[in-house]
């Protein structure tokens, strides 16, 4: 069932992560207070980085009841959705460059009880999404090139945030609109204020010292939006 949280959503990136360390991370960062977990998923070839695979999703899975936010970046991403699926996956993104049928592919995310998400790369037009409303659940906006943590925030892509707003808004749909790529305290404002509702962050909290207080600080940067600007898929 979909709810209507007042506050932004807060999923840190285990890419930040310690990685000796990732139950322990997860664990601390739920009782930190994030209400999502967001694991990118990398393959050195649609983006110059290697990460983790299912086995790493389904060994945490037991550790935390925050949904698990996974963001594939691989191509083909198809043949692996099911297996992150099964993994334990709550959420699973693509993005429309990742395979010749996006339409397809959020089908089969649906069809195998997942909420299904659309990211779009700092050059990707809104235009890729359109079309396939109907079955997102999730849009992501990549604030930076994907492929590494820690980069500087594009402030050209508040315009995009600003857009994507106008158009889930007009769809009258339930979709949750979250940013990725250089979310800090100080950034958060701006994304929050073109109508972002899911704030991904790395750095900012596993990069920090107490990361409840990093939680914290991002989700209050900006003063409170209307209820009806915030909708989240749940688990």
């Amino acid at each position: 069932m979909i709810t209507s949280p007042t506050r932004p959503l807060i999923a840190p990136s285990l890419l930040a992560a310690d990685f000796a360390r990732l139950k322990e991370e997860v664990i601390a960062v739920e009782q930190a207070g994030a209400d999502w977990l967001h694991l990118d998923v990398m393959d050195g070839h649609f983006v110059p980085n290697i990460t983790f695979g299912p086995l790493v999703v389904k060994a945490l899975r037991p550790h935390t009841k925050m949904p698990l936010d996974v963001h594939l970046m691989i191509a083909p991403a198809d043949p692996y959705v099911t297996a992150f699926a099964e993994a334990g996956a709550d959420h699973i993104s693509v993005h429309p460059e990742a395979g010749p049928h996006l339409h397809r592919t959020l089908q089969l995310i649906r069809s195998l009880g997942k909420k299904a998400g659309v990211v779009l790369n700092p050059a990707t037009p809104i235009e890729a999404v359109v079309n396939v409303l109907d079955l997102t659940d999730l849009i992501m906006v990549m604030t930076v090139n994907p492929g590494f943590g820690g980069q500087a925030f594009l402030s050209s892509q508040l315009s995009k945030i600003s857009a994507l707003r106008t158009l889930i808004d007009e769809s009258g749909r339930d979709i949750v609109l979250q940013i990725d790529g250089g979310i800090t305290a100080k950034t958060a404002p701006a994304v929050l204020a073109a109508g972002a509702t899911c704030l991904i962050a790395g750095t900012a909290v596993y990069g920090a010292p107490d990361y409840a207080e990093a939680i914290t600080a991002i989700r209050e940067a900006a003063p409170p939006l209307p209820p009806e600007t915030f909708h989240s898929p749940g688990g």
